[in-house]
This record gives structure tokens, sequence and C-alpha cells, in this order.
């Protein structure tokens, strides 16, 4: 994805910017599942990191303001965040973003892409519900995964690309 903004439902995704950062740690300080138990464990270092270096991030805005983020780990294949505002759950944004995300990692080539949420919670069942495989529980932590052939959600990006 360039770095054009794409609309999809009621928001606007686009590629992530250090100018972002601010508004997507408010959005993952503010979240009610997921919480961090150390909010010092999530860095700015961690934030510029994957704008470019380590992977891409994307937002999406509602009103011009972010609403929703993920980052898309390039080494790992994974998703290192994807979370959206309380206030703007609901929207479809965690879809577009993940769909985004999956999309360039499976462009990279990657065939497998991984996860990791709190067993439980609506992040849990949210990625079950896009076509993900949830592995045998170990832990608070349960993880996906999303094989390239099975992907729905590359097909979501690439029908939000053509709009």
């Amino acid at each position: 994805m360039s770095d054009a903004a794409l609309i999809h439902g009621q928001g606007r995704f686009r590629r992530a910017r250090r100018a972002d950062i601010p508004a997507m740690s408010a959005i993952r300080l503010s979240v009610r599942e997921n919480v961090l138990s150390d909010p010092t464990r999530v860095t700015l270092q961690m934030y510029e990191d994957y704008l470019e270096r380590d992977g891409h991030g994307w937002v999406a805005e509602v009103d011009g303001s972010v609403a929703g983020f993920c980052y898309a780990d390039r080494s790992r294949a994974s998703i290192w965040a994807l979370f959206v505002s309380p206030v703007h759950e609901g929207l479809g944004l965690g879809q577009g973003l993940l769909g985004l995300a999956v999309s360039w990692l499976f462009e990279l080539g990657h065939q497998r892409i991984s996860l990791t949420t709190t067993h439980g919670t609506r992040a849990d069942r949210f990625y079950a519900a896009q076509g993900w495989t949830r592995l045998p529980e170990g832990g608070t932590e349960v993880g996906y995964v999303l094989e390239r052939a099975a992907s729905p959600l590359s097909q979501l990006a690439g029908s939000m690309r053509s709009a």
C-alpha cells in the first residue's frame, strides 16, 4: 500500500507516521482488554522501529483523528499490535487494519502469519471470526496462525485497494 489513504466503511486507512505515535500509544493504554501490566514495556523506540525498519504500521482515522492502529513484523511474519479506541469499536476498523497488515506480509512472500492475544477476550473471538486458526492454549496467551491460501483478509485488502 502506498502512502495514499484508503476509505472503507467509516474509516480512512493510511500508513502510520512518526507523528501518529502519541495517538497510537494513547489508544494502546486506553483499551479495556489486553491491558499492559507494565505500560513501560512498549517503548517509543518500538513504535518507531515498526514504522519502517522492523515492519509497517497503519492507522485508521475517523473524523480526522487516529481511531486505531496495526503493526506487522516483517521478520517474524506476525502481527505485533492491533488496537482500536474503545469509542470506535464496532466500525470495522480492526478488520480493515488487519487486512492491510496481512496483505502486506503475504506480498512479502510469507506463507503463514502468526499473532498472540489474551485467552478469552474479544480479540480472541475476533481472530477466530476472521478465519485464523487457533493454536492449543498455553497459559494466558493464545496463538493464532493464518495460512496464505486460507486468507479472506488478503482478499478484503485487495478489494479496498481497488476501490
